[in-house]
């Protein structure tokens, strides 16, 4: 640029007032194209449960710049992320189910064999995402319940990584909490969050994402520089149907994290859901988050008003997580979610999912003689 204004024919004073123009413009429009996404869209540790025992309730609180390239696998569900959808059913076969997500892809869930469950984000014929819990998985060179600190020394986990995607700079920041529960690695643009249960630091899922798509979710604090690249708006009924998917998903993931510790697994209960959406939309709308509503109460009445008979109950809440593995995830970080989560004695469950607020109420129903 100050090269060019070099040239002949242009008076010293225009050159110089040009130069001040174009430096001007430059910075304008530098700041408009660049910002701060910070912890107000990342993943919150803003999650609640709560309990319900023959009517009395008991709250528990929430008691250097890097790319980290590793080298491709040549096997395991990484190698999935680029496909073609009909190469998926040629290996998988068809799903059990689809279910709609929120940024623009699909999810394929395979759900038949707890120990081997995935779900697979297909977008536009292409595979975007993989999400895998099942401790069958081949997920080479990770294993689900390796150690974090075998993992931390086979792999450099940062607080930083950058990338382009687009036109547009990139890069999202971790804090020391996410560096310990869901780090970040990359591995020839492939991009994996490595979920960790923090009560045993063992690797609990993983899921693999192309940039765009971990672009589009967000989960840590962005610093961009350029256009953001957003998924499309969703209508409400665009959103049912991602919250229908997401409450199944809960509920599958719920099961298998109880299969892995040894407890019986939960069926879904319809009137108990419908308590549970109710107060994800309460929450939702009405921009507040507890168990307690100012219209409702608390899960005793809700669940009364709603005609669930009980003899425990227990609820877990958590709000803008990405998504309901998110915050599954989440609740099992978290020692008053987790003992929810994995209370034996419960043996029905219904989800509730508005949008990115999500409520899981737990019940034991009255046994009859």
């Amino acid at each position: 640029m100050i090269y060019l204004l070099k040239g002949r024919g242009i008076p010293l004073k225009t050159r110089s007032a040009i130069l001040i123009v174009l430096i001007i413009s430059s910075i304008y429009i530098y700041s408009l194209n660049q910002g701060i996404i910070r912890n107000f869209i990342s993943e919150p540790t803003s999650i609640s449960n709560s309990f319900e025992e023959d009517g009395l309730r008991e709250l528990e609180g929430m008691k250097t710049q890097t790319s980290n390239k590793q080298s491709l696998p040549s096997q395991g569900l990484l190698t999935y992320v680029g496909m073609t959808a009909k190469e998926v059913e040629e290996i998988l076969g068809k799903p059990n189910r689809i279910d709609r997500s929120p940024y623009d892809y699909d999810w394929w869930i395979y759900n038949e064999n707890l120990e081997e469950y995935l779900q697979i984000g297909v977008e536009q014929n292409k595979v975007v995402t993989v999400y895998g819990i099942g401790e069958s998985i081949n997920i080479s060179p990770f294993h689900i319940g390796q150690a974090y600190s075998q993992v931390a020394t086979q792999f450099s986990i940062e607080n930083q990584l950058s990338f382009n995607a687009r036109f547009t700079s990139f890069r999202f920041e971790l804090n020391e909490v996410e560096m310990k529960t869901r780090p970040l690695i990359e591995m020839d643009d492939v991009y994996i969050q490595l979920y960790f249960d923090t009560f045993t630091n063992n690797l609990s899922s993983i899921r693999y994402m192309d940039k765009e798509t971990l672009v589009k979710h967000r989960p840590y604090e962005l610093v961009y520089r350029g256009d953001l690249l957003s998924s499309k708006e969703l209508t409400n009924d665009d959103w049912r149907e991602v919250e229908e998917g997401t409450a199944a998903q809960i509920l599958d993931l719920t099961n298998i994290i109880r299969y892995r510790h040894g407890i019986n697994p939960v069926q879904w209960d319809d009137k108990t859901s419908i308590v549970a959406y109710n107060h994800s939309k309460e929450m939702n709308l009405e921009d507040y988050f507890s168990h307690q509503s100012p219209n409702t109460g608390g899960l005793a009445d809700r669940l009364v008003e709603g005609e669930v008979p009980y003899q425990l109950a227990g609820e877990n809440i958590a709000a803008r997580y990405v998504d309901g593995i998110a915050a599954v995830e989440g609740w099992l970080n978290s020692e008053g979610h987790r003992d929810t989560l994995l209370n034996g004695k419960f043996t029905h469950l219904g989800v509730g999912v508005f949008e990115k607020h999500y409520t899981q109420n737990f019940i034991q129903k009255w046994e009859h003689e």
